[in-house]
Parts: structure tokens; C-alpha cells; sequence
């Protein structure tokens, strides 16, 4: 940031808005630019007004009025005034029309405003007189350093310090402070996972995302070895940086229990993306909300972002219920998808593609788009595994379960240890989703034949090739009338 600010000072820009949430360090390294480049230095704030290097101290606290025409009376010949969550006082037109004037003459007489402020939030009047500057969380390079001053003489070998900026990556320099500084006192040593559960807390704050906590691997999943083979590689073994992928399925299949898997899977924490929690009552405040959802996301580096049953929320585009709400959203993330150059890998789960957009689904939006169906006999015998094991169920005999998804085989184990009595019991308790929702399912196999990659096997899903019939004939006899 103090590089854009020099050389935005230099060509004379007198409005500077810089969007941070860590108001003090973004301040010291004004300070340090204005030691180096010798310009004159004020800061205001409410509570403690103005703070300058001539002694001024207290002046003007409490008014943002006054702490902005103290602009008009410094000397230097550039004078820089810092003013902390200005956006709080816009609403008086008074204090609008000062900025205005001061901005306005500013460029001549080389007086700068530069507001500190969390949100962007210019009134029309002064939206041509700033410019934006976006202050940065601290990168890769700093975490480490910020830990190795934590530590001292007692650094972490290999690649732990690594993995300690790794998991510090979204946070703030404040925020990642204290929680290295909550690991030492716990135990003694900065520990990834203390970082993670305080990223947890910060996310909740925010309401945008959440961090998934569990402890799911593929161990746990039963089948789906193609769609798994696929994320290691693109995450683990590749050096070019994946997008993402699209799991289309029937219900119960496993989609969203590969996702919350693959973080553990990969060493990647896992954030959850709930598309109507980012609604918002206001006009453009869903769009807004979107945005920052995937800007935190990009911030924290590394990660898993699965959105769930994606096509619930996109089921608007196109029409005229939520007043284009989910059109604007729907464009946002086409964007992003496109355009974002971040390590964030998304997995979007859908039950029903007839309510997908098609621009969704084109080439370089996804990595892959895989057809999750009903489990083959192999990957049932693995499910039926798992889940008896996890409940503790003794060998015996199993139901027939030709149509049954992950979810119907875990009902079925899970019913059998809780009234007591046998599989093949518990299973008329048990109606799979093939039967109950036959015409929807058949429709989804139909449309990914051909068209979506299988999770279960290497290659196209349903690829049936095409018999040609022979073409045919008529004869024709004319004695016959």
C-alpha cells in the first residue's frame, strides 16, 4: 500500500480512501512514507483529535468539522491529513461541501486527504474526487516473519512455519497475532490448528462463510474413486492452479460429504458458502454480499469453497420474482469463476440441473463437471462397510438395495441399531429416492449421459454408443392396388 500511495501523492490525486480493517498498521506505514518522502503529517479521529508532529494535540475531538479544515492550515509544501471512519459523518452536508472545496483546491496546493475507513461508502458529491486503495491482509512472507518474532530462538523445522502463515492467511495483523500468541500460551508452540479454530470465530462475525470443522475423510466415502482421484491430483500434484468442480448427482449420493472430505483429504480448510444466507433486504446488498464472501475467501489462501445445491439459489436467472437479484449474483460468480487467479477451489453440488443456468456449465468455469449416480454393487459392498461399522452392527445377511443411494444404505444401518432388529428389517423403512422421485432422476441421467464426466469410473458418464438402424425400405408392387 505505501508504494500506491506515494505514487498517487506524486501525481497529485488530494482525495485517498484506503478500505482497511487494520486502521493502525495502515497508519504507521503512512507515517513511514511521510518521513520518507518529508511531508507534513496530521491524524484525526473523534476520540482523540488531532495528532501531529508540530505539537497539535487534541485539537478538534469530537469534531469532524474542525478536524478537516485543519487541513487549510498546515504549511508543509505537501501536507497529508489522515482521518480515521470518516464515512460515519458523511450525512452532514456541511462537512460534504468542505471536503468538496478542500479536495477541489487541494491539487494545487498540494493538501491531501487520506481516509481510514473498513467500508467504501462515498457520497455522490465527493465519488469523482477519491480514489481507492485497498490496504492488503498480511501475505504469506509477513505471517512468517510475525511468527518467527513470536518465537524467537525456538523456530519450527521443516516446513511448519509454512503451514502456521498458511493457516494465518485471512487474518489481520491483529488477529493473527493473537492467535499465534493464544497457541504459545496453550502450548507452548504456535500450532496450526489454534490458528484455524480462531479463523473459525473471526468468519462467524462476518456471517458470510463458515469453516467446516469436521474430521471426514475419503476413508469415510465409500465409491466415487474417479471424482477423488481427479481432486488429488489438481490439488496435490499439479502446478498449475485448479478452479474447480461441479458435482451433479441424485440425492444421497455423497456430494456434499466428498466436499466437507476433501479439505481433510488435501490439507485444505474447508469453507461453507450458504448462497441465501448472502441475501440482503437492500438493493445491490446480496451482489455486495456475494463479493465479499469470495474476497474473504481468496484472502485466506488455500482453501476448499463448496457451495451447496447451488442451483437453489440460482433458480431465478432469467425471471422476474426477486426483481433480477439472482441474475446480478448469477453474474458475479460467472466472473469470478472466470476471472479469479486466487487458490480457491470450488465444489458446487447440484440435485437438479434442469434449474442451471447453461453458461454454468461451459469450458474453463469448472475443471470438470461429474455425474454422481446410485452406487454400482462394488462401491455398495464398501458403503455397507462403513456404515455397519460405524454403528456397530455384526455381520448378516443385506437387503436387496438395486436403487439405493449412500444416504438410504447409512437410513438403513442407522435405523437397525436404533429400533434393534435386523438390515433386512429396517429396510422397509427404507423408500429410495429412485422410486419416490423416479421422473426427476431419469431426467438427470439422461441429460449427463454424454455430457458429464462419471464419478465412479475414469471417462465420460453413460457413454452408450449410438446403434444406427438400418434405413428402411418399401416395395412397391403395382399389381396391387
Amino acid at each position: 500500500m505505501k508504494k500506491d500511495l506515494v505514487e498517487h501523492i506524486n501525481a497529485a490525486f488530494s482525495g485517498i480512501w484506503i478500505q482497511t480493517h487494520q486502521a493502525d498498521e495502515a497508519e504507521g506505514e503512512i507515517r513511514q512514507a511521510a518521513k520518507e518522502q518529508s511531508w507534513e503529517l496530521a491524524v484525526w479521529d473523534i476520540a482523540n483529535g488531532i495528532r501531529s508532529g508540530t505539537g497539535a494535540k487534541g485539537v478538534a475531538a469530537g469534531d469532524p468539522l474542525g478536524g478537516v479544515k485543519h487541513l487549510e492550515g498546515m504549511a508543509g509544501q505537501t501536507c497529508l491529513l489522515v482521518v480515521h471512519n470518516l464515512h460515519r459523518f458523511l450525512g452532514n452536508a456541511e462537512l460534504v461541501q468542505v471536503i468538496q472545496n478542500a479536495l477541489v483546491n487541494g491539487k494545487a496546493d498540494r493538501r491531501f486527504l487520506v481516509v481510514l475507513s473498513p467500508v467504501v461508502q462515498i457520497p455522490p458529491e465527493l465519488e469523482k474526487l477519491f480514489v481507492v486503495l485497498e490496504h492488503a491482509l498480511p501475505d504469506h512472507q509477513q505471517l512468517m516473519e510475525m511468527a518467527q518474532g513470536l518465537l524467537g530462538e525456538e523456530l519450527p523445522g521443516g516446513d511448519r512455519l509454512k503451514r502456521i502463515a498458511e493457516a494465518a492467511l485471512g487474518l489481520t495483523h491483529f488477529e493473527a497475532e493473537s492467535a499465534m500468541a493464544l497457541s504459545i500460551t496453550r502450548h507452548g508452540e504456535i500450532r496450526p490448528e489454534v490458528i484455524i479454530a480462531h479463523k473459525a470465530q473471526a468468519l462467524k462475525k462476518g456471517s458470510l462463510l463458515a469453516l467446516h470443522r469436521g474430521t471426514e475423510s475419503f476413508a469415510d466415502l465409500g465409491g466415487l474413486g474417479a471424482v477423488k482421484d481427479f481432486c488429488v491430483k489438481a490439488l496435490k500434484g499439479s502446478q498449475v492452479k485448479p478452479k474447480g468442480i461441479l458435482l451433479l448427482g441424485v440425492p444421497g449420493t455423497g456430494k456434499s460429504a466428498l466436499a466437507k472430505a476433501l479439505g481433510n483429504e488435501v490439507g485444505r480448510p474447508t469453507l461453507q458458502m450458504d448462497m441465501g444466507a448472502l441475501m440482503g433486504s437492500l438493493v445491490g446488498q446480496s451482489e455486495a454480499n456475494l463479493r465479499q464472501a469470495l474476497k474473504v475467501a481468496e484472502a485466506m489462501g488455500k482453501v476448499i469453497l463448496h457451495v451447496d445445491e447451488i442451483e437453489k439459489a440460482l433458480s431465478g436467472v432469467g425471471g422476474q420474482g426477486d426483481s433480477g437479484v439472482s441474475t446480478r449474483m448469477f453474474g458475479t460468480l460467472l466472473t469470478w469463476l472466470s476471472d479469479h487467479q486466487s487458490d480457491v477451489f470450488l465444489v458446487a453440488t447440484a440435485n437438479d440441473i434442469s434449474k442451471l443456468p447453461p453458461e454454468l456449465t461451459r469450458a474453463e468455469r469448472f475443471d470438470g463437471i461429474f455425474m454422481i449416480d446410485t452406487p454400482t454393487d462394488q462401491e455398495k459392498a464398501s458403503i455397507w462397510r462403513i456404515c455397519m461399522a460405524e454403528f456397530g452392527l455384526p455381520d448378516q445377511d443385506l437387503p436387496n438395495a438395486d436403487a439405493w443411494t449412500g444416504a438410504e444404505i447409512r437410513s438403513c444401518c442407522r435405523l437397525s441399531a436404533m429400533l434393534g432388529v435386523t438390515l433386512a428389517e429396517a429396510a422397509s423403512n427404507v423408500v429410495p429416492v429412485a422410486v419416490t422421485n423416479r421422473e426427476a432422476v431419469e431426467r438427470l441421467r439422461t441429460w449427463a449421459t454424454g455430457r458429464c464426466l462419471s464419478a465412479s469410473v475414469p471417462g465420460i458418464y453413460g457413454m452408450v454408443p449410438v446403434i444406427t438402424q438400418p434405413k428402411r425400405t418399401r416395395t412397391v408392387r403395382p399389381s396391387v392396388n
